[in-house]
């Protein structure tokens, strides 16, 4: 280079196909931009009227456990066919218990109820049917039995008969199942086990039912919620489990099927049950 020119015999001229080539997939402010791929390009895009689709009636009669509880799934008192709640909640507040004790109670009212554990097996669970023998009637799958299996097949197996309400315990222990069996990431072996859970709430199963989950997943130390975006937006509520020194405690955080959004003190120091004590205003600034 002399004098701050360039020497033409450096210079490298393009032919309109290479600038062409070169130029398409930068972006303003010399960003590359994401290209349009030949199935994104024919996505078709649909808008619908509520009022033009027709639901099966079933999807509105809620599902009770007559107990306090049901106000707090939803504003029809009750937890609804075909949705999703998530349940948080710190070391030693009994979100497994209370959770099978929904269950219990649901089945009690003649729901179809399974519970699906990635971390107990039987014996583990003989603790649980002493303190409440009601979950010794309810039907589990200890996924710990088929470690060598392919959790997605066991899964579908299982859930083709058809339940009315699934708890799952937990979400992370069964996405591991699925990254330890088909490699990749945690995130995209959770879309896979979500995908699952969406068919069967659409009645994806040998009865035709919308099953609804409840489904026990991880925080962080600081409480932030662990999991996809995929998993919030199939989220129709977060139910949050504290125990402090003026007792357990549970509440909603959020809830599209409405609902007592106030908390309620339980114990689980009796037998035989889950014991709901009484509610108080929840603090919104929390």
């Amino acid at each position: 280079m002399v004098g701050g020119l360039v020497p033409l015999t450096t210079i490298r001229t393009f032919t309109s196909l290479e600038k062409t080539q070169k130029f398409k997939v930068m972006a303003k402010r010399g960003r590359p931009s994401k290209r349009i791929n030949t199935v994104e390009k024919n996505l078709k895009v649909n808008t619908v009227q509520m009022n033009t689709l027709e639901f099966n009636e079933k999807l509105f009669i809620p599902m009770r456990t007559n107990t306090k509880i049901d106000e707090f799934f939803s504003g029809d008192k009750g937890l609804m066919p075909g949705v999703n709640y998530v349940c948080t909640g710190d070391p030693g507040s009994g979100k497994t218990t209370l959770l099978l004790d929904v269950l219990a109670n649901l089945q009690k009212q003649g729901k179809k109820c399974l519970f699906v554990s990635g971390e107990m097996n039987a014996i583990d669970m003989v603790g649980y049917v002493r303190r409440y023998p009601k979950f010794g009637d309810l039907e589990i799958l200890f996924m710990g039995d088929y470690a060598d299996n392919n959790p997605d097949l066991v899964l579908r197996k299982a859930f083709s008969k058809g339940y009315d309400v699934i708890l799952i315990d937990s979400m992370a222990e069964i996405a591991d199942l699925y990254t330890e069996y088909f490699g990749g990431t945690n995130k995209s072996n959770q879309t896979k086990l979500l995908q699952l859970l969406q068919e069967h709430n659409l009645g994806g199963n040998d009865e035709k039912i919308n099953t609804s989950f409840l489904v026990i997943q991880q925080v962080t130390k600081g409480g932030v919620f662990v999991g996809s975006n995929k998993l919030k937006h199939m989220t129709t509520g977060m139910l949050h489990l504290k125990i402090t020194g003026e007792g357990r405690f549970l509440y909603f955080s959020k809830n599209r099927r409405g609902g007592n959004m106030n908390k309620l003190y339980y114990s689980l120091d009796t037998n035989h049950h889950v014991q709901y004590l009484h509610e108080e205003i929840m603090d919104m600034e929390r």
